[in-house]
Order: C-alpha cells, then structure tokens, then sequence
C-alpha cells in the first residue's frame, strides 16, 4: 500500500518453502478474506447482494489459495447484477467505487524486502495502471530490482515511458499477461504479453546465485509470475514467434483495463 492505493509487487525465481514469505502470504490471504466480507456487507447495503460463501470456502479448502476483487466480480456476474468483470469493476469495484475496500497491506519497499529474503527478484506491477510514478525512485534506492514495462494494459506509449523509466533508474524491465483465469482475464491469455530476449536476460541477471529459475527438458526458464500465486512460463520474443498465431495475438481492446488483485 501507497497512501491507501494499491500498489502491487511481483516476486520471481523465489523460493517457494521460504518462512518468511509463508507467513507473509497467510497474513495477507487472511486480510483478503476480510475484504471480500466487507465488500460484500458494502454491495448488499445499495441493493446489489452477492453469495460470498462459495468463494470464501474454495480457499478454506484449498491451502495456498487467495480470493480478491476479480472473485468478486464474477459473483456479480454470477447474480445477474453486471453483464462482465470489467463491468463489475467500473461501476463497484474501482477504487472510487462503492463496495471498494483498502487492504491494510504493508508498503511497497517492505514486500521487495520479503521477496529478496526470499531469494527473489521483485518488480514493481503494471505501473501504466497504477500510475505511483513518484516512489520509483525512492523504491529502487530500497533495493527494487525492475518494472513491468510490459503488460496487457500498456499500449506502446507506456511500454517506451516505462523501459525509459527503468533505463534512468538502474532497473530491469518484466513483462507478463496479468492472467487471472479466463473468465476474469477476458480475451487476455497467458503468452499474449512476452518479454525481449535481451530483458529477460537482464532480469534473470538481478537473481541471486543459487536463485529459483531452473532449465528443464531444455524448455525456457520456469518462474512463479504473477504476484507471487500464479504459476506460468516465461515466451521470449524468439519463442512466441514460434507460437500459433491465434495464440501469440491475442491482446485486450486499447480501451479495456485488466481487473486489479
């Protein structure tokens, strides 16, 4: 958290048995459920009620396991309440939106700390959305390793502005699709944000000796992506050329945003 906005940290090439960031993702997979009661109680109180329980047990059941806006949303489809997710969000769940709900997440620069204890690399997500320009600096003094340069919701404008961003930094650029499932995502897909060859490279270099990615079956690098919970493959540019083109051109209309966590 920034000043009660969310500002989102992604963690790669971790490990995942670490302590200190098991007991970080229980505290805030604990939080989430909180949230998601409270957003609930906020939506029944203008007449638009939803059956949060479902969603609250799928994590009970399942260890590891988060619930956030982009469930929410889907139960408001699910109701009849909106015709999509990114409907969901625009009219209730944005953060000037009435069922909104704050995390009470730590800062920015304490999770880049429990990723790197964690022996990963952390980069700060999709800064074209969430727009916290002024604390780059100030986060990559705390040790910040890159920018999400690459994402669903950035057109080629905020690409360049954020490898500028990062060039005058000192810092790596990632990339990633921002995937929450398909029908939260829309016609977002994994592989439909790749990452340059040279970028990855420069991003796997900030990695600790001994860190989390590993070659496999001579495949491209493994890596936990998104937001520390969302397992997929890295697609350089010369691998995605490789890929079926129905597949490798899927991207979101210019005008859509991708659902924020």
């Amino acid at each position: 958290m920034h000043e009660r906005h969310d500002v989102h940290v992604l963690g790669y090439g971790f490990d995942v048995e670490a302590r200190d960031l098991a007991r970080f993702l229980a505290d805030q997979r604990h939080d989430r459920m909180r949230r998601v009661h409270e957003m609930a109680a906020r939506l029944a109180a203008i007449g638009v009620p939803i059956d949060v329980q479902p969603l609250l047990a799928r994590v009970r059941d399942r260890d590891g396991w988060a619930v956030g806006r982009p469930q929410v949303a889907l139960a408001l489809v699910d109701a009849g309440h909106v015709d999509t997710v990114i409907d969901a969000f625009e009219r209730f769940l944005c953060e000037d939106g009435p069922a909104f709900v704050p995390r009470r997440g730590v800062t920015p620069a304490e999770v880049v700390e429990v990723v790197h204890r964690a022996g990963g690399v952390a980069s700060l997500a999709h800064p074209g959305d969430t727009r916290v320009d002024a604390i780059i600096p100030s986060l990559a003094r705390a040790g910040l390793d890159a920018i999400e340069a690459y994402h669903s919701s950035h057109d080629a404008e905020t690409t360049a502005r954020y490898l500028a961003v990062a060039a005058c930094e000192g810092l790596a650029v990632s990339g990633g699709s921002d995937f929450h499932g398909p029908r939260a995502s829309g016609p977002i897909a994994p592989g439909s944000v790749c990452l340059p060859d040279e970028s990855y490279g420069r991003l796997r270099a900030r990695a600790p000796a001994g860190g989390g990615w590993q070659v496999a079956d001579g495949r491209l690098p493994g890596c936990d992506r998104r937001a520390l919970h969302v397992r997929a493959t890295w697609l350089t540019s010369s691998e995605r050329a490789r890929m079926p083109e129905s597949r490798a051109d899927r991207r979101c209309p210019p005008s859509s945003k991708s659902p924020a966590s």
